[in-house]
């Protein structure tokens, strides 16, 4: 493990930082999950990859990792308010005159399936807002008992105003001045003579008649705020402080800040020693609408069924089109990004097997040759251990992709590298593709492999090389333009004819 190697930008202060956990070899992680009201949203999809693969590498390099990701299932308001607006998942409920729990069920369900889909690891624990009730009014009571919150008509808010007051902390993770922040408002303007002022979040809101999720409190019958479940339940599995915050860019405010300042209030301590944030995922060079029709979803682009695409894509294909930017940068979708990332992550799957099936009759003794591909077998951890910069290793993977070709093709010499450094390349090669990016075979070669496709298609290939050998070349372009019209394309090299689905 080379921790000292490791490093992350930190949002909180806006700089790459040495990796140094709190308790080594153990790292706690905390990332915002979905709230289950609907169908995952394909920008999510691309921050819950991107903390797959940071958790991954975490785990690569010999981290113990906790990995806690929520699922909020109660007080997400519409519009991101803290009060005066309908909850998200009751408001579904109520139109398809469901109980609030089934359509929780049914979206944590399909959450689930859609990160299966993905092939990403199952985080260590996921806690629901509505399992962590009684530590939320814990929280507030202790939030109130330190003097940052006040109670209104059954609702408590976090005074913000004299939390500014007793320290720096509110508004150092947006960057936002704190006039701006005691400006801005996302409530109900009928609701604002409740509060002391109007920067004032809610972290119990006291439920009218008509409200379907709701319980007793010291204040009143309610539910709580947004905000809360994360403070709650980072702490209940991390403790007070931890080393990793994740989450969306658009989560910097008002959810991480306010998630910051609840954490000071009641237990006087930053929550997280790092904080990442993902960015975001554009198509076609703009912002994803529905309203405006520059939107598609996971299961479009898996059917091809959407006008802003030509073809069905595979999940492995999205994901690899995922890892061609920095998690923290813009990633704009589009077809021919689509249809690039389909050429690169065949490429580099056909490679993988190509490498797996050489065998080794070389010498012991390094050279010139051995140096290269050592350089870029290190360059892609020198890499990773940048901020975790997928496209830059992915780069080196390709580089080792053309020695690999070189040695089918027999215009490097296997044997001009050493056994040790072969066997590395197998290893560091499938390991970088399978353990740290989560990258599953999905060409139909590999697919088929053991099954009757590849049989038939290895009878093909033997009733071409016998026409070759018998000068029938009519027979055997025949053979190689038939195929090539399904989408099979042969590939002749000195090891043999190898296929591929084109």
């Amino acid at each position: 493990m080379e921790s000292k190697q490791l490093k992350i930008h930190n949002s909180l202060t806006r700089q790459k930082e040495v990796f140094k956990p709190i308790n080594p070899p153990f790292v706690g992680m905390y990332v915002c999950g979905p709230t289950v009201y609907s169908d995952v949203h394909i920008g999510n999809v691309r921050t819950f990859v991107s903390f797959d693969i940071i958790y991954r590498y975490l785990k690569y390099i010999g981290y113990k990792v906790r990995y806690v990701r929520n699922i909020t299932d109660v007080g997400h308001l519409e519009g991101d308010a803290d009060i005066g607006a309908e909850d998200k998942i009751a408001k579904k409920a109520r139109l398809e005159q469901l109980e609030p729990m089934e359509i929780t069920h049914r979206y944590t369900l399909g959450f689930h399936e859609m990160m299966n889909t993905f092939n990403t690891l199952s985080p260590s624990i996921e806690p629901r807002a509505t399992g962590h009730i009684m530590e939320q009014i814990e929280m507030v009571q202790d939030i109130l008992d330190n003097g940052f919150a006040y109670v209104k008509n059954g609702s408590v808010y976090f005074n913000t105003v004299k939390f500014a007051e007793s320290n720096d902390v509110y508004g150092k993770l947006s960057g936002r001045k704190i006039e701006d922040l005691f400006s801005e408002t996302r409530d109900d303007l009928k609701h604002q003579d409740e509060k002391n002022h109007p920067s004032d979040f809610a972290i119990w809101i006291k439920a009218d008649e008509n409200h379907l999720m709701r319980w007793n409190s010291p204040w009143s019958v309610g539910f709580p705020g947004w905000h809360l479940e994360c403070s709650v339940m980072s702490t209940k599995y991390l403790g007070k402080t931890f080393d990793i915050h994740g989450g969306g860019s658009d989560l910097k405010f008002p959810h991480h800040e306010n998630e910051v300042a609840q954490n000071h209030g009641a237990c006087n301590a930053a929550p997280a020693k790092v904080w990442i944030h993902t960015n975001m995922l554009l198509m076609n060079g703009r912002k994803m609408s529905k309203s405006d029709g520059n939107h598609i979803t996971p299961v479009e682009l898996f059917t091809g069924d959407s006008t802003h695409i030509t073809k069905a894509y595979s999940p492995m294909i999205v994901k690899f089109f995922m890892m061609q930017a920095h998690y923290g940068s813009t990633l704009d979708l589009s077809d021919a990004a689509l249809l690039a990332a389909e050429k690169g992550y065949r490429k580099i799957m056909e490679a993988n097997r190509t490498l797996q099936q050489l065998v080794y009759e070389g010498a012991e003794a390094l050279n010139d040759e051995d140096t290269e591909i050592q350089a870029l077998m290190n360059g892609i951890f020198v890499d990773m251990n940048d901020d975790f910069n997928t496209p830059q290793a992915l780069a080196k993977a390709f580089g080792l992709v053309n020695k690999i070709n070189s040695f089918k093709d027999g215009h490097i010499a296997l044997n001009s590298i050493s056994r040790r450094t072969f066997e590395k390349l197998q290893y560091i090669f499938t390991a970088f593709l399978f353990d740290i990016c989560g990258l599953k075979d999905e060409t139909l070669n590999s697919e088929e492999s053991n099954g009757i496709t590849d049989e038939l298609m290895q009878l093909i290939i033997e009733l071409r090389q016998n026409a070759r050998g018998n000068k029938d070349w009519a027979m055997s372009d025949k053979i190689r333009d038939s195929l090539a019209g399904i989408g099979v394309q042969l590939k002749d090299g000195k090891e043999g004819t190898t296929w591929i689905k084109s």
